[in-house]
């Protein structure tokens, strides 16, 4: 129950301590080129900040981002974009392309990180922007987050 609204069964806390997930991909020796929680702002703020720092353009797939169905459903009752929900106990990485599968192996073989994704690529070839593939195959932006951050809501990325 959150705020008075039965959101049902599957939905858990996400916060988790990330220093033993980090330090096995760390371990891994993959190229990390950005690594950040997702706690405010959710994984749209992490991309726009991103985008901010490098002038890189980030296209994201929806379908790919690790949502659980208990979460997507909460989302869509409330009406929430999940990009934009806050998680902790989550972190976004950016790896040079080769070492993309070497930084899966090592997030996956860590309890936190079992559902890591590849969720999008960085591109030099575009204007500075966050860009998502929808279900349907069609393109959005990413708007940046404005106002207050939304407070963290159980498991909204699932690691």
């Amino acid at each position: 129950m959150r705020t008075g609204i039965d959101l049902g069964e599957g939905l858990c806390s996400d916060i988790s301590p990330m220093h033993d997930l980090v330090a096995r991909l760390v371990a891994s020796q993959a190229e990390i080129h950005f690594l950040r929680d997702p706690t405010r702002g959710g994984v749209a703020a992490v991309l726009h900040e991103l985008v901010e720092q490098t002038g890189l353009s980030v296209a994201i797939d929806e379908a790919a981002l690790p949502i659980s169905p208990a979460a997507r459903g909460a989302s869509e009752l409330l009406g929430l974009d999940p990009p934009y929900i806050a998680s902790e106990g989550k972190v976004v990485v950016l790896v040079a392309p080769p070492n993309a599968d070497l930084a899966l192996a090592a997030l996956r073989s860590h309890i936190l990180g079992r559902n890591a994704a590849l969720i999008g690529e960085v591109s030099a070839d575009l204007l500075p922007n966050v860009l998502m593939r929808n279900r349907y195959g069609q393109l959005r932006v990413v708007d940046e987050p404005s106002g207050t951050p939304l407070p963290r809501i159980s498991c909204g990325i699932s690691s």
